[in-house]
């Protein structure tokens, strides 16, 4: 068969190859590879290496993306945030505030069916991995200073006042509670147990 390359051709391909743009991912693809890493080889001990050299990416573009894995775990949690914090800002006068707050973190929380089983491990990180509860306290804090703001806004305190404070605390404790749920029954729908938990706060457990 007669060869379709001209002569050279293959060497001038691969050197173009070679002076071209650096492989590439994206960030979904990124962290479907690392996730499923980090449920094979645990979290600390995949390296940052090892997602690069699973996604076909080389150390330095991994960076491009993510600063750390740490945040690639968290995935896209500030973009969430400001998404609730516009949201509720949304929210009609006459909505109550509880009301609103728990509409806010359902809508926050919920993900497309396609997505659940990733989301299930990377909460599983999040909650179940030392390094992570470490690495949560800030992420959950700028979580519920978005509640506290919202709070604020309805009743005219400051953020940093009492009341904004406590439901800001006592939502991400739901929401905490209902996500831990969740991991442990496969069945379950996180939208659900997350508004039923809210449900229960607002109403005062009765």
């Amino acid at each position: 068969m007669t060869d379709l390359v001209a002569p050279g051709g293959g060497a001038r391909a691969e050197r173009s190859h070679r002076l071209g743009r650096p492989p590439s991912t994206s960030r979904a693809e990124l962290e479907e590879v690392a996730l499923r890493l980090f449920a094979e080889r645990g979290f600390d001990e995949t390296s940052v290496e090892d997602i690069a050299a699973a996604a076909g990416i080389g150390r330095r573009t991994f960076f491009r993306y993510y600063p750390s894995k740490l945040d690639l775990v968290w995935g896209d949690f500030g973009a969430g945030l400001d998404d609730m914090r516009t949201r509720l800002a949304a929210t009609p006068p006459e909505v109550p505030t509880m009301q609103a707050v728990r509409a806010g973190v359902v809508e926050f929380n919920r993900i497309p069916q396609e997505k659940v089983e990733q989301h299930r491990r990377r909460l599983g990180l999040i909650l179940g991995v030392s390094t992570l509860v470490a690495n949560s306290t800030l992420r959950f804090s700028q979580w519920r200073e978005v509640i506290a703001e919202f709070v604020a806004a309805r009743t005219g305190c400051r953020p940093d006042d009492l009341l904004p404070r406590v439901v800001g605390h006592c939502a991400l404790g739901a929401a905490v509670a209902a996500y831990e749920g969740w991991l442990q029954g496969a069945g379950t729908d996180l939208a659900a147990m997350l508004d039923e938990a809210l449900r229960l706060l607002a109403d005062g457990c009765t």
